[in-house]
């Protein structure tokens, strides 16, 4: 499944970070991988402009470190590093779920379901990809209908950084129905509008969220 962000209409810095993030988080440039300038820009058809800037911006994230006198070496993610970025992910969403579940409009909410009735069709299509695709946008919904852009800036990275260092794997009927389930049951608590069942649905998807996904570390 090809997850590679869509870069084509981005500022070429932005691009280029975002290009060279994918292959890290991805593990395309493990950890320990020297980034050479001139590899780089040759690789990618850029002046050195941008690849500083990107590599500026890659620094500023804890993915990469430069190395006074040796260069830019990759520092990645470690298992650590996706366990506690799942307890924060965790806690994060559940706080937008409380404040969408007040704040989104009728409207909003009517995208929201519109979402899940996607998943579920896809998920009967047997659809991974297109399931995967959804499930972000049905995050992505909260995160706006929180109406804060702190939270919805901090949220979008994590689910940024959780899918594109996930393991490849083969998506089952099976785990696309359960976190159907999962998400329907998240939305039914917008429906009557219970904050209380909202951050309980949330908190069991999200722990069955990494568990799901460690158990491909250990």
């Amino acid at each position: 499944m090809n997850n590679q962000i869509d870069t084509s209409n981005q500022p070429l810095s932005t691009s280029l970070y975002l290009d060279i993030q994918h292959d890290i988080l991805a593990g395309e440039l493990p950890p320990g991988t020297k980034l050479i300038e001139q590899t780089i820009c040759k690789k990618y058809n850029v002046s050195r402009t941008p690849v500083r800037e990107a590599f500026r911006q890659l620094e500023a994230d804890g993915l990469i470190e430069n190395i006074p006198n040796r260069g830019a070496f990759v520092i990645g993610l470690s298992k650590r590093d996706i366990s506690d970025m799942f307890d924060l992910r965790n806690l994060f969403e559940v706080q937008a779920v409380e404040w969408a579940i007040l704040r989104m409009t009728a409207d909003e909410i009517d995208a929201l379901k519109e979402t899940v009735e996607f998943m579920e069709f896809y998920t009967l299509k047997d659809d991974a990809e297109k399931v995967l695709a959804f499930n972000s946008q049905f995050h992505s919904l909260i995160y706006a209908g929180t109406k804060d852009r702190l939270l919805q800036k901090t949220l979008t990275a994590y689910q940024t950084y959780l899918k594109h260092s996930a393991p490849a794997r083969t998506y089952t009927g099976e785990y696309l129905a359960t976190i159907l389930e999962e998400h329907k049951a998240i939305f039914e608590a917008f429906e009557i509008k219970n904050v209380a069942a909202g951050r309980k649905a949330m908190e069991h998807h999200m722990e069955n969220s990494k568990l799901r996904r460690m158990a491909k570390y250990f």
